[in-house]
């Protein structure tokens, strides 16, 4: 898979992400509120106050050659009112601007159909210092003329929908905003994220395409390779949507299926599932395996047993890791991947679970560096 595919594998699971949640049925309560990721209002309807936002804004570095041409694909949902229904189906829209740097800034409008206007506008900053590099900014406004009757379900309808961007540059490259090197880190703190983040794709360092996505994500982002299709409750892991939805009653099933396309689609795909593939998304380790008994964390012998303190840094390989900064945890196993590098699996000390995710082998994964140690190791 290429790096624009990797991007837009990516990026369909962020337009579907929470388009429609387990149980799939449009009489679910937690179905009547649709549309939370990446919404983009009309401005007669926007409020901070409310939480509701007209438009959206990506900074990022890049080190750009002569001639760079930027290119730009903005990808969101539209919502679609089905005739004699409350349920509203959206359409995919994809709209692509070829911006060269030395022409920045620039503004570009766009309309989709009749309902629906908005603005595109980027521009480029050269960085301070003898590095070079610059920083690169992009803005998207919904601009829709409509009269607000605040009713959010309304204003939906001339809404931009888990809106995200595709950035790429034909020469030079951007630099990881997770992980950049020293020179860039206070350039990268100069940035500014508003309702977008910026993940690279293909590369953790250093890459030609950037995805600017409302969820956030780790560099180099991609879609399991065990995953059988969408499931468009991505705060779920495959296997229990899977399970959860083949314990649906055929009523409940009738209905889902009569939903939506999509709602239909699914349940015939988890219908049709043969046990091979549900086996698969039992869950996978990727390139680790218990070979080291201990490893030196600041002098301290680390092993089975240890307790340490968790010190997760931004370049792990799960961003939620931040909400665990200075929690204390036990490692489990000590693990070494096909390179020689180590990592320690864990259970959180305030788990009450713990031990069952020990037993079932559920861990939280953390390099050396990113723990504290408490006690040595017997």
């Amino acid at each position: 898979m290429n790096v624009m595919d990797q991007a837009r594998a990516v990026g369909d699971a962020v337009l579907y992400e929470g388009y429609l949640l387990y149980p799939y049925r449009a009489s679910a309560p937690k179905n009547r509120v649709r549309w939370q990721w990446g919404v983009l209002v009309p401005p007669s309807y926007a409020s901070a106050e409310i939480g509701e936002h007209a438009s959206a804004g990506v900074e990022c570095l890049v080190e750009p050659a002569d001639r760079t041409i930027l290119h730009v694909k903005l990808r969101f949902l539209q919502a679609r009112t089905q005739p004699g229904t409350t349920w509203d189906e959206a359409d995919e829209q994809e709209i692509d601007f070829e911006l060269p740097l030395a022409e920045l800034p620039v503004e570009r409008p766009f309309q989709v159909g009749h309902g629906l206007s908005g603005v595109l506008t980027a521009r480029v900053d050269p960085l301070d210092g003898p590095f070079g590099g610059a920083r690169l900014r992009v803005e998207v406004h919904n601009t829709t003329s409509w009269h607000s009757d605040g009713i959010r379900e309304h204003a939906l309808r001339h809404s931009l929908l888990a809106a995200h961007l595709v950035l790429s540059v034909d020469s030079g490259h951007f630099l990881s905003m997770l992980d950049p090197p020293e020179w860039a880190k206070p350039a990268v703190e100069a940035c500014r994220q508003e309702r977008l983040w910026p993940v690279l794709i293909g590369d953790t360092s250093r890459s030609t395409v950037v995805l600017a996505s409302p969820i956030i994500l780790y560099d180099d982002p991609s879609i399991a390779p065990e995953s059988p299709g969408d499931l468009f409750d991505g705060t779920e892991i495959d296997e229990i949507l899977t399970l959860r939805t083949m314990t649906l009653t055929d009523e409940e099933k009738r209905e889902a299926r009569a939903t939506d396309p999509r709602a239909a689609a699914l349940v015939d795909r988890v219908d049709s599932m043969p046990p091979e593939l549900l086996e698969r998304l039992h869950g996978a380790v990727r390139s680790v395996r218990p070979v080291k008994p201990s490893v030196t964390v600041a002098g301290v012998r680390v092993a089975e047993g240890s307790r340490v303190r968790l010190r997760p840094n931004l370049r792990g390989t799960d961003a939620q890791d931040m909400f665990l900064a200075g929690k204390t945890a036990t490692v489990r196993v000590v693990l070494s991947d096909v390179d020689g590098v180590a990592y320690l699996a864990v259970t959180l000390d305030d788990d009450p679970g713990a031990d069952l995710q020990h037993t079932h082998g559920r861990y939280r994964y953390f390099s050396p560096d990113e723990v504290e140690p408490l006690e040595v190791a017997e």
